[in-house]
């Protein structure tokens, strides 16, 4: 990865990372806009070895009345990661992490759509995970926002997503799957890099005030490289500036 891709933030511990990553690096990213045929919109992201789909469906006429909203469109959201993802095969279907994974996700999304545009409607987003190497929620997240973007669906900005975290005792940005599961801290956010605002924090593990900080700063960074990459693949896609 060149050092386009790398953060300008500075740390007094930069060792290197297992993969060979500084600090503030993020694993090679590509985004693609448009690779699905059958669906209104639609996206792949790969970041390290996360191989992620995103499709798009509607704005529809939502039929299921106890979910129609008057005056709004609602957003619904399904994430997936398929049986082969991960190295032990998963069982398929939805499980207690997918469905929290899907609702956090419509959340993070939600504040980005103009859904008042499109009343009594819904939209729907399939995410599917079809190899997984840590961060997957924010390759997801990352990924339906190109795909509504692809969709023509009006959007104050697109959402990135990104986290930072503590593996080996150093603050670091897009934490892979072993500095996930091994590390001591793991904060993935999403935001709209436009404006600023974050749609999504969450958190696990701990953090001093000063590491929390560093990481949030980090993350906010990577989100930012991110949004760059979303608007190249919209403009590899439907060309213009």
């Amino acid at each position: 990865m060149g050092d386009s891709n790398k953060g300008s933030l500075v740390a007094s511990d930069t060792k290197k990372r297992p993969d060979g990553r500084a600090f503030d690096e993020l694993r090679p990213l590509k985004i693609e806009a448009g690779v699905l045929e059958r669906a209104d919109g639609s996206a792949y992201v790969e970041i390290g070895d996360n191989k992620v789909l995103a499709a798009v469906y509607g704005p529809r006429e939502l039929h299921v009345r106890r979910l129609l909203k008057p005056n709004m469109a609602i957003l619904r959201c399904r994430y997936n990661m398929a049986p082969f993802s991960v190295e032990d095969r998963k069982r398929p279907g939805p499980d207690r992490r997918s469905v929290e994974i899907s609702k956090i996700t419509a959340e993070a999304l939600n504040p980005a759509v103009f859904l008042e545009k499109f009343p009594r409607s819904t939209i729907d987003i399939f995410i599917e995970v079809l190899q997984a190497e840590g961060g997957t929620r924010c390759a997801g997240i990352t990924a339906a926002s190109v795909a509504l973007a692809d969709a023509g669906i009006p959007m104050r900005d697109m959402v990135a997503a990104c986290a930072a975290g503590k593996a080996d005792g150093q603050v670091v940005m897009d934490l892979s799957e072993w500095e996930d599961k091994e590390g001591e801290a793991d904060l993935p956010i999403a935001m709209m890099p436009r404006t600023g605002d974050i749609t999504l924090l969450q958190m696990d593990g701990h953090l001093t005030s000063d590491e929390f900080e560093q990481a949030l700063d980090l993350a906010i960074e990577g989100c930012k490289i991110i949004s760059e990459a979303q608007k190249e693949a919209i403009k590899n896609r439907y060309g213009g500036d």
